[in-house]
């Protein structure tokens, strides 16, 4: 009698097991719960609208309906006991139960498994601690680098790491950010295995096995296995790289041991085992276990399957298997092809109707995977949509009409591969004798990297370029990347004996933006947009972790600074270099309108001010000398760095890659505000400034207007380095100088402070030799600030919220007074910022000395004094000040600025005024015969000296007083006169009133 069989999924291995089935004449009718629109109403096969998720339901719908075999697709209802819970209402299930099904449901259990039987596997450790899961990852002996989730995850739930830092990040994504929910609860961390990736299946009885022809799957998204993992992307069968004699090997040593090992563990293994194996030089060695067909693996299994599946799996079932062993078409291959939705593995239009010609007449099978039924027409549903396969006599004849098939189908967006079993293909065409790798050049490695390498090229796309890989020569369109009338620039460089530090600390992926910025920076110096770049990588052997990781490095640093990684040379040189070593270089091509080249030397004028940007410390030049240094002072890159953070070694601060300007910088120099650029490179400052400059004008640097990280002054100490010598080798902390004019210094200083430390660090200046140190070569004076907590460096500025607010501008001790009063308990005034309008003063260092943070705005960096006060203004909001004292403060104000801080603003004047207002007010006094002078402390008024008096104290005048002696006397005066009008103004005992008078409180006036 005819019986009726339910299959249980939707993809298109489900398709493919319904069409088989169908081929029986033991099946009246397969039904396929939920199924798909390849499976709708097709001949004996049709839908089901079952719950599979509840076992109650589907076993009384069987019973109803009269199926008599319930046959199980994917495999989280194994895992989840269908089988159990269907065998046990008296419905025959094919497929292994629960407890079997922990071969694919725990990875921990599976690896344990294997341990316990002596199955070949990658060597292993099982972890729920995240920490000691990266323990095992940095100090295993061998590269730990395959992170999986023991649990389930919809066969994404593997990373294949290429570093022990990326593969600790997979932990932390697994275990911490729950990548894959609860199946990362527990990681299996392994050995990364090295050689051909095979899928070797078999029927298993519970006793015996009966091995598939051996398949292999294509997992990367696109041609050349690059690109994402997906879920598959094609297959083929058989594979010509197990033999026979291989294939009775994984038999006995993986296949019949897995299934006599879980007998004698008490629960028998019946259905389809998949063991996933990798062909390393030590023989097969499991990867995973699955407990299903695979898909599209079935896609290409099935077809080549000569016995009646439906009487196949019946003698599964009834442990018959050995009596009866499949018999399978011999001398024809297989190929499918996967056609999936435009984006997949990640987000993908659904609904997209599928069209194309009909491929029964080209002798094509065509499996659904992801569609529906819409209104009568087929559209798109899911990631995977359509494999197509073709069997047909010889492996090349059937992958060509499988990619034939898959162009007559067709649906908009449709994405598919055209090399699939292209192994296949390099293994029947390989040939005996001498081959370049036996000289020592591996072109598998080379083609591995490139693999790797062009996905990451791929994401440097940019307008203009597509940075596909792969052709004689990369292309760029000037005209589609918006340029008009182009000049190209360009530049080429490589990362000096850096490398060597690299090398040694086995940290590679920072030399690639190293490679970059050298080459990017430069090219900036004539106004340029980068628009492309090409590396060269030479090395005796090629380590493909090692190239890849800088290769990447080299790519992320291209899409930093906005060009395509066009290209690139991989060279592989036996004898040239040493284990270990290698060398970089790049070039890169960028482009500038004719009109916005740099520099503009015709601009550029005596008293245009220098803008330095900060370096992330010695970038790419000096090392040599760096190396030295070291080896001078007996430190090794491991060694506990003495300059820098805390926590980090010699070798982890000097390999600080250099920075990328070209995105911070191009808005800038289109904005035509800046007249020249100098990358500081090879030459330090002394040699790279004067490169943009006219040949009459000269450079003055004050090194206190920048911060110079500390790494440069213990440079300096540690190797007895001169200031020229540091100047002339190093950035010193600026890694590039902007020449601007003074009118424009604060606006593209601002621009920059929005991303980055910038500060204003000198000038220009018509040439004096006489006067400049290194006159004869370099025409720039570098004056270098000493100090006792750093030799060679000064930092000026440091930020912090504030009450009240002072302007020093020439020496004295007003403001040494102001901080001691503020210092008493009773004091009402709290000072925390000192602002000066010229660096270096006393003052600054007085406030420095007392804990209170400073701030400079050079007043000639502006253009108007209502520039100026608009910055001292936004300072003192920014900081919440609410009283403002000038001491010594000589600059006359706006009436704007006045008049917002009314009531606010106190100055002192040495004399009793209103009498000799002004400046010089004591040779005043002494020509007018004044037998009484003195200090006046008073609120500011748009009118000089002219404000609402708050305390005075009088200074007699002496007949023997000189203008000294008397200015002497009344600066005493000065220091208590201050102090005294800052407690009653802060204290609210004097106010100024709305009609410029002072108001009293109670009880205060004296």
């Amino acid at each position: 009698m005819a019986e009726r069989v339910l299959v249980i999924g939707s993809g298109g291995r489900e398709h493919a097991l319904a069409w088989k089935l169908a081929q029986s004449p033991q099946i009246q009718q397969v039904l396929v719960a939920p199924g798909n629109a390849g499976t709708a109403n097709c001949g004996k096969i049709s839908n089901s609208e079952v719950s599979v998720s509840n076992h109650s339901i589907l076993a009384q719908f069987c019973k109803d309906h009269n199926v008599g075999l319930v046959v199980v697709g994917p495999e989280v209802p194994l895992a989840a006991g269908i089988v159990d819970d269907l065998t046990a209402a008296g419905v025959p299930c094919f497929g292994p139960t629960a407890k079997a099904a922990q071969l694919e449901a725990s990875k921990s259990f599976s690896k344990a498994f294997m341990e316990r039987h002596g199955i070949p596997t990658a060597r292993w450790g099982s972890f729920t601690d995240p920490q000691e899961a990266c323990s095992y990852i940095r100090t295993a002996e061998f590269p730990a680098l395959v992170v999986k989730a023991s649990g389930l995850a919809a066969g994404k739930g593997v990373i294949v790491a290429r570093d022990q830092d990326e593969a600790c990040q997979a932990v932390m994504d697994i275990m911490k950010d729950k990548a894959f929910g609860s199946a990362g609860e527990t990681v299996v961390v392994e050995e990364l295995l090295e050689g051909e990736e095979v899928s070797c299946l078999c029927f298993s009885d519970g006793s015996s096995v009966s091995p598939m022809p051996p398949a292999q799957d294509h997992k990367r998204l696109q041609d050349g296995d690059v690109g994402p993992n997906t879920g598959g992307m094609g297959a083929y069968c058989p594979t010509p790289q197990v033999s026979q004699e291989l294939l009775q090997q994984i038999r006995e040593s993986v296949l019949q041991k897995t299934v006599d090992g879980m007998k004698a563990e008490g629960a028998p293994y019946v259905g389809v085992l998949y063991a996933g194996l990798m062909l390393t030089k030590q023989g097969p060695k499991v990867l995973e276990f699955n407990c299903r067909f695979g898909d599209p693996e079935c896609q290409v299994l099935l077809p080549l399957l000569k016995s009646d599946l439906h009487e196949v799996l019946l003698n599964t079932l009834n442990g018959t298997l050995a009596s009866n062993p499949p018999v399978w078409h011999q001398d024809s291959s297989a190929v499918t092809v996967v056609m999936a939705s435009a984006g997949y593995p990640g987000s993908y239009q659904k609904g997209v109707p599928i069209t194309g010609q009909p491929v029964q007449e080209m002798n094509l099978q065509v499996f659904h995977a992801g569609t529906a039924l819409k209104d009568g027409a087929v559209v798109s549903s899911g990631g995977r949509v359509l494999t197509v396969t073709a069997v047909r006599p010889s492996f090349e004849a059937a992958l060509q009409a499988a990619n034939q098939g898959v162009a007559a189908v067709g649906f908009p967006g449709a994405v598919y591969r055209r090399d699939i079993g292209h192994r296949a293909i390099a293994h029947l065409n390989q040939r005996r004798g001498l081959t370049y790798k036996d000289s020592g050049v591996d072109i598998a490695a080379g083609n591995k990297l490139v693999d790797m390498i062009k996905p990451l090229a791929k994401a440097t796309s940019r307008a203009g370029c597509n940075a596909e890989l792969g052709g004689f020569a990369g292309l760029f369109d000037l005209k589609a990347a918006g340029f008009s009338d182009p000049v190209l620039v360009s530049g080429t460089d490589g990362v000096g004996t850096k490398l060597k530090i690299a090398q040694a600390c086995g940290q590679h992926g920072g030399l690639g933006q190293d490679l970059v910025a050298m080459c990017v920076n430069d090219v900036l110096a004539q106004g340029a947009e980068p628009l492309f770049f090409l590396d060269y990588f030479s090395c005796g052997s090629l380590d493909v972790d090692v190239a890849a990781s800088v290769v990447g490095g080299i790519a992320k640093a291209c899409q930093m600074a906005g060009c395509a990684l066009l290209g690139g040379e991989t060279a592989e040189m036996p004898g040239v270099y040493a284990p270990g070593e290698y060398d970089l270089a790049g070039f890169c091509v960028g482009a500038v309108e004719r009109g916005a080249l740099l520099p503009r030397l015709h601009d550029i004028a005596e008293g245009d001010l220098l803008i330095g940007v900060a370096s992330s410390g010695v970038h790419s030049n000096g090392f040599s000398l760096v190396r030295k240094v070291l080896e001078r002072a007996g430190l090794t890159y491991s060694s506990p760095a003495p300059f820098g953070s805390s926590g980090q070694t010699v070798g982890e601060l000097l390999l600080t890659p250099t920075k990328i300007y070209s995105r911070l910088l191009l808005p800038i120099l289109r904005s035509g505000a800046v007249k020249a650029y100098a990358h500081i490179t090879g030459g330090g400052l002394l040699e790279n400034i004067p490169r943009v400059l006219p040949q009459e004008l000269a450079v003055d640097l004050d090194a206190s207007r920048w911060s110079i990280p500390p790494v440069f002054s213990w440079l300096q100490k540690e190797g007895g380095l001169s200031e020229e010598e540091m100047a002339r080798t190093f950035n010193c902390g600026l890694g590039a100088v902007l020449v601007v004019a003074p009118p424009d210094a604060q606006r593209v200083l601002r621009q920059l402070q929005a991303d980055e430390q910038a500060w204003v660090v000198g000038s220009l200046a018509h040439k004096q030799p006489e006067l400049m140190k290194g006159e004869d070569l370099f025409n720039v004076c570098v004056r270098f600030d000493i100090c006792d907590q750093e030799k060679f460096a000064v930092q000026m500025f440091v930020l912090m919220q504030s009450v009240f607010c002072f302007f020093p501008r020439v020496p004295g001790t007003n403001l040494q007074a102001l901080i001691e009063q503020a210092k008493r308990p009773s004091s009402s005034a709290e000072i925390v910022v000192v602002i000066s309008n010229r660096p270096g003063v006393q003052g600054l260092k007085r406030a420095s000395l007392a804990g209170i943070q400073t701030r400079v705005v050079d007043h000639k960096l502006y253009g108007s004094r209502a520039e100026f006060d608009g910055t001292i203004d936004r300072v003192l909001e920014e900081f919440g000040v609410e009283l403002v004292c000038l001491a010594g403060f000589m600059r006359i104000l706006t009436g704007t600025f006045v008049k917002k801080w009314s009531g606010k603003l106190l100055n002192i004047h040495p004399s009793l005024l209103p009498s000799f207002k002004g400046v010089n007010a004591q040779k005043q006094a002494l020509q007018a015969g004044a037998r009484v002078s003195g200090c006046t402390v008073h609120f500011v008024a748009e009118e000089v000296d002219a404000g609402a008096i708050i305390v005075q104290e009088a200074v007699p005048v002496l007949v023997s007083d000189t203008e000294e002696s008397l200015c002497d006397r009344i600066r005493q005066a000065e220091h208590r006169a201050f102090p005294a009008a800052l407690e009653l103004v802060a204290s609210g005992a004097v106010k100024l009133g709305e009609d410029g008078r002072i108001t009293w409180k109670a009880d205060t006036q004296s």
